[in-house]
């Protein structure tokens, strides 16, 4: 058996993550590949293999928490351990061809759902993976956009755009790594996330219609330095703007904000708070 560390690298078909994906791989992880494209998925696989490394595919949609459910139940079966979990599949603020507020298949406001509630429910299932690799890390993929979340409006049925639900979803991942930083601090697992660089060359921002002004290399860069610098190490509970500690919207740092936004997400992902699988 291989005895390299493993990274699970979500939405890691195209842009951010996949380049994420081949600088772990040519660190020496073996990784496991995630996204909704089994060919662009097995593709990749190939290519890091045909380059010495090691790397699985496995498809889910995070649309759909029932496919997050099956993933992390494919990750507890088949790995002994997790030593890297970067949370990085999303979806911008427009989509080519869609129009107003989407939903997933459970019901949610999508960009809720597949930006942070997606993560949240498999970053809870794969904790004792993650325990059991201490130490680790868990690097979620965030932004500088952040919008306050309106617990009276979560799934925006009021005053929808496209951006507010983007904006509001990447600060609940800021919000959600704060207090799971705080919950792990005893059990050796770093928790920080980032926003790794503005306007990135991505089918993301294409989509949006804007002017890249960063490569997904530079991107990319600033994840796997979060993931695995050593000196980083100790470091937990922090938002990063591309390589420097910065400070995120000030509601990430309310802890009523913080408990309501854990328990809302326990009862719409259907997982009991404190629960470990």
């Amino acid at each position: 058996m291989s005895t390299a560390k493993t990274a699970l690298v979500t939405g890691s078909t195209d842009g951010l993550g996949r380049a994420v994906a081949r600088m772990l791989a040519r660190q020496g992880y073996r990784v496991w590949l995630h996204g909704r494209d089994s060919l662009r998925g097995e593709a990749l696989a190939r290519e890091i293999a045909a380059q010495g490394g090691e790397a699985r595919f496995v498809r889910a949609d995070f649309a759909s928490l029932t496919e997050v459910r099956a993933l992390g139940a494919s990750a507890l079966r088949d790995l002994p351990g997790l030593d890297l979990l970067i949370n990085n599949a999303g979806i911008g603020p427009a989509r080519p061809g869609a129009q107003g507020r989407e939903l997933s298949a459970d019901g949610h406001e999508l960009r809720f759902a597949v930006n942070y509630l997606a993560g949240f429910l498999l970053t809870r299932r794969l904790l004792p993976l993650l325990g059991r690799s201490a130490p680790a890390r868990i690097v979620n993929v965030s932004s500088a956009a952040q919008y306050p979340l309106d617990f009276d409006n979560l799934m925006l049925e009021r005053a929808y755009s496209g951006m507010r639900a983007y904006a509001q979803s990447k600060l609940a991942q800021v919000l959600f790594t704060f207090d799971l930083a705080r919950e792990l601090r005893a059990g050796n697992v770093a928790v920080t996330c980032l926003h790794p660089a503005t306007y990135m060359d991505t089918a993301m921002v294409r989509a949006m219609g804007v002017r890249p002004l960063n490569t997904v290399e530079d991107g990319a860069a600033a994840v796997v330095r979060l993931a695995c610098a050593p000196e980083l190490a100790s470091r937990s509970g922090e938002f990063f703007n591309g390589l420097e500690a910065a400070r995120a919207h000030p509601q990430a740092y309310d802890e009523t904000a913080r408990r309501r936004l854990a328990a809302v997400s326990a009862q719409l992902a259907a997982f009991p708070a404190g629960a470990a699988s």
